[in-house]
């Protein structure tokens, strides 16, 4: 079998990410609406979910910027209502922000049985994941994911076509042979189209606004969509044949 090199996101694509985040943030909005019972949970999420993502723009995918759209939300509603900013409510809130890295991951079904197979197939297995080093290297250890990966990890905090660009020029890798399978269409599927690698895209179970995207790609190599994990190994080889 002709060898491929297969680059793999980490968050919602081998391990469970939004729904902790979900979680932390309707804890955030219930303790908002408590704060401010003349907005809804939807009005206070949207608020965070527009800071976070414009603070994106300037910080990457750093893990302080989630926790300070907490702040953000919190400061914003006090400016509209009128109200004096509380230090303790601003503690209380990034603290609430920080704990959803306190949360241990947990892989998606087959995670392991998927890289175990490409592994045994001879496939070169690299990891591409966005977010800040301290952070993915804690899901990484929790996972006991590095004996596939081995050197081949790449963390980015800005994670997009030239991220993925750099790292296909320190692999040298030959974009015939060379895959990016990801939940985000925004950081995984475009950017591997538009590298003219092929891309092979999972929905995640949940996903985030920020990762949403229109795919308007020519001229790019193949295209997969499938609904799960293990099937990855499967439409590679597939393609191979």
């Amino acid at each position: 079998m002709q060898k491929q090199n297969v680059l793999f996101n980490l968050d919602d694509t081998l391990s469970y990410c939004n729904r902790y985040f979900n979680e932390v943030i309707d804890e955030f909005a219930n303790t908002m609406t408590s704060w401010f019972d003349t907005f809804t949970k939807e009005e206070i999420k949207e608020k965070q979910l527009q800071i976070d993502i414009k603070a994106i723009e300037k910080h990457g995918l750093k893990s302080e910027r989630f926790p300070e759209s907490f702040v953000g939300a919190y400061q914003y509603f006090c400016d509209v209502t009128g109200r004096e900013k509380k230090e303790d409510k601003i503690k209380y809130l990034r603290n609430l922000g920080f704990k959803v890295f306190e949360i241990p991951v947990e892989p998606i079904p087959k995670m392991y049985e998927t890289l175990e197979r490409l592994k045994n197939d001879g496939h070169e297995l690299y990891l591409h994941t966005g977010g800040d080093e301290a952070n993915q290297h804690r899901k990484i250890a929790q996972l006991e994911i590095a004996t596939y990966f081995e050197h081949r990890i790449f963390i980015s905090e800005h994670k997009d076509t030239t991220a993925l660009s750099d790292i296909l020029k320190t692999i040298d890798a030959d974009p015939n042979v060379t895959w990016m399978v990801g939940n985000s269409l925004r950081t995984d599927i475009v950017p591997a189209l538009e590298k003219n690698i092929h891309a092979i895209y999972i929905p995640a179970e949940t996903e985030w606004k920020y990762n949403m995207v229109d795919v308007d790609v020519e001229d790019h190599h193949e295209f997969f969509t499938v609904q799960s994990l293990e099937e990855v190994p499967d439409v590679i080889y597939n393609h191979i044949q």
